[in-house]
């Protein structure tokens, strides 16, 4: 995984048809970002700069960066997405961007990666519940993981082939 960076471009520049900026580890300290966007503008070939803007970005995982983010949000992002990786940016993703909604979901409800949804449901059932083998083969645990999901007691991540995350919704 990329450690998650942004490129800080100098505007006063930008707006005169120069490309002027920086890459810049996200994951450090807030100060030390400011600091680095302060340097680069510094140096800008227009001499006096003052204005900056995130341009790009890599190594988030798919986690929206705007152009005007805060440096205090985009490092706390960062530091999210370095912790939990494709799976932190996902949830992240799922809900609308709020840190504090991602983070309770990843410590509270999360049940874990499985195979698929009827998998989990499968394994679920057969932790809680004592199923007479003569009856194992009529329940159809694909159906029972989609209702689940369909009524919102579960919501899925999937982060590639046979690898689905589960969250408990309530």
């Amino acid at each position: 995984m990329t450690t998650p960076r942004i490129y800080v471009a100098d505007l006063a520049a930008y707006n005169n048809g120069r490309l002027h900026g920086t890459w810049i580890d996200a994951t450090q300290e807030t100060d030390d970002i400011w600091a680095e966007i302060s340097t680069m503008l510094k140096a800008s070939p227009e001499g006096f700069a003052e204005e900056h803007a995130i341009h790009d970005h890599e190594g988030f995982e798919g986690a929206p960066i705007s152009e005007y983010q805060s440096i205090e949000t985009v490092q706390k992002i960062a530091l999210f997405i370095e912790e939990h990786g494709e799976l932190g940016a996902s949830v992240l993703e799922h809900f609308g961007g709020d840190m504090e909604e991602a983070q309770t979901a990843l410590e509270e409800s999360y049940n874990g990666e499985h195979k698929s949804l009827a998998v989990f449901a499968e394994e679920l059932t057969e932790e809680t519940s004592e199923i007479p083998q003569h009856l194992q083969y009529y329940i159809d645990y694909e159906k029972m993981g989609r209702d689940w999901e369909l009524s919102g007691d579960i919501f899925t991540i999937e982060t590639g082939f046979e690898e689905v995350h589960i969250f408990w919704s309530r």
